[in-house]
């Protein structure tokens, strides 16, 4: 990950050999697309795990929130160190954190514990979807090319989402559910070796200084926000805790917009903000995924405990989804490189919305075909919106700022993930109705976040949200930010 404030490209180290960038896309492929099959394997054991380890739907949100909350909280973090001590080496890292974290997951003896090695899992992760990114922008130095790479990247980090429930069917059925954490490993050891013979060293021109009051106020915030989510139900919204964690959560959101436009180097630079097309992905980025995560979670808890299929047939029942995404998503990469940013996000958010308006009317006899149907729109949707969402986060910002703004687009996209399961469990939760009278709510939740897509898309793809952005870029690369900190950034 580039600083923010690099005036140069990255540096390469180490000793000189041809780089094979095919290759190394393929690598930040494989590496990446691991934590994306984490992503949604996990949801078809859920069931499973609830009964095994005894745990309640408030644990298995947990279980599933806390990768993404961890994941969101330490990417800029991450991003920083790749830019430090090399981002080959922090890639490594990550590999062999997420590996042991998964291996740990598997051997969990209670739900405490499940959560606990899940949020070591995640510390891996956070070092693997942003450096990727900056692996990728060092080695694919022509734009085109870049942006080709970027989308396919962004296609194959879909393609994986969608893979995990068919995969963990699979695995739940014949093995158990622990081998759905078990799979990983390998995979991780894999990268590994291949990162190590393949990929190249860099590191940023100037290594970006470490943040600690913005990163305890980002923890702060996306921590208060997702434990009064999922807890809110259970222990009452008028509960003292629950009051404390949403003042909390203002507090440091607060403190963030006063705080990091005077830190000298800061973990979130206000300024890309400015930027319409950035500030929209991020957004995009955000509803997306807290769509895909809460129709994923409540898609899992609908097929396997309201109409008892094996986690197998759940699996496979998902098939359509996994189908539509990769379908889309390679499609998505493609209008990306040739026609831009704009058809396949408005396109995408229209069958996001549609696809997930379809299960509104979700009863315990709804047939099959209708559900397959469902399941397909709404994958297209997903996989049509993933390539567009890095490529517009980037648009208009100077090169060595692409680090930074690929890292926040993730963040985006992991705390949406969260949002959207502590959500769309708690309003399943907490109405005390069957799953069947509550549902109804969540499925219109996630329906308006496939329309806000929709808006968000136009909106952030307009020509004069794109003359903003450049005019934003410039002003960035020519008044960057002061180097003594206490200072307020350049307006």
């Amino acid at each position: 990950m580039s600083t923010a404030n690099t005036p140069g490209p990255a540096t390469m180290t180490g000793p000189s050999r041809p780089v094979h960038r095919r290759l190394v896309l393929a690598i930040c492929c494989l590496s990446v697309g691991v934590t994306g099959i984490n992503l949604t394997i996990v949801n078809v054991a859920l069931p499973s795990i609830g009964k095994d380890l005894h745990a309640s739907v408030s644990s298995l949100q947990w279980t599933v929130s806390a990768y993404s909350l961890v994941m969101a909280c330490l990417l800029m973090l991450s991003g920083s160190m790749a830019d430090r001590f090399g981002r080959k080496r922090i890639f490594q890292l990550g590999l062999l954190l997420f590996a042991l974290g998964s291996l740990l997951s598997g051997l969990a003896p209670s739900a405490g514990w499940l959560i606990a090695f899940v949020s070591v899992q995640a510390v891996g992760g956070s070092m693997l979807n942003p450096v990727a990114m900056s692996i990728i922008v060092s080695v694919f130095t022509d734009r085109g090319e870049r942006a080709r790479a970027i989308g396919v990247w962004g296609s194959v980090v879909g393609i994986t989402m969608a893979v995990g429930p068919v995969l963990g069917g699979l695995l739940v059925s014949g093995i158990g559910w622990r081998a759905v954490f078990w799979i990983s490993v390998p995979i991780g050891i894999a990268a590994i070796l291949l990162t190590q013979r393949f990929v190249p060293e860099s590191k940023a021109g100037r290594a970006r200084a470490f943040d600690l009051p913005g990163q305890v106020l980002i923890i702060a915030l996306f921590s208060s926000i997702i434990a009064a989510t999922i807890e809110g139900p259970r222990l009452g919204w008028a509960d003292p805790r629950i009051i404390g964690l949403i003042v909390l959560a203002v507090l440091a959101l607060a403190a963030i917009l006063v705080v990091e436009p005077r830190r000298s180097e800061p973990l979130i630079d206000l300024r890309y903000f400015r930027s319409p097309p950035f500030s929209g992905a991020n957004l995009i980025s955000l509803v997306m995924t807290a769509s895909l995560g809460g129709f994923l979670f409540l898609s899992t808890l609908y097929l396997q405990d309201i109409r008892g299929f094996s986690p197998l047939h759940a699996g496979l029942m998902i098939i359509p989804m996994a189908a539509g995404q990769a379908l889309a998503a390679n499609l998505s990469a493609r209008l990306v490189a040739s026609q831009g940013d704009r058809l396949p996000l408005t396109l995408g958010g229209t069958l996001l919305a549609v696809g997930t308006f379809l299960l509104v009317p979700l009863t315990e006899h709804t047939g099959s075909i209708y559900l397959l149907a469902a399941y397909a729109v709404f994958g297209l949707g997903a996989g049509m919106i993933s390539p567009p969402v890095n490529h517009t986060a980037i648009s208009g910002l100077p090169p060595d700022q692409v680090g930074v703004a690929g890292a926040l687009a993730a963040s985006a996209r992991q705390f949406g993930s969260g949002v959207g399961v502590a959500v769309t469990g708690s309003i399943v939760a907490g109405t005390g109705a069957g799953f069947t009278r509550s549902s109804p709510t969540a499925w219109a939740v996630l329906g308006a976040c496939g329309l806000a897509t929709l808006a968000l898309g136009v909106i952030s793809t307009s020509s004069r949200a794109k003359a903003a952005a450049a005019r934003n870029g410039r002003q960035i690369a020519t008044a960057p930010i002061p180097a003594h900190q206490g200072h307020p950034a350049p307006r």
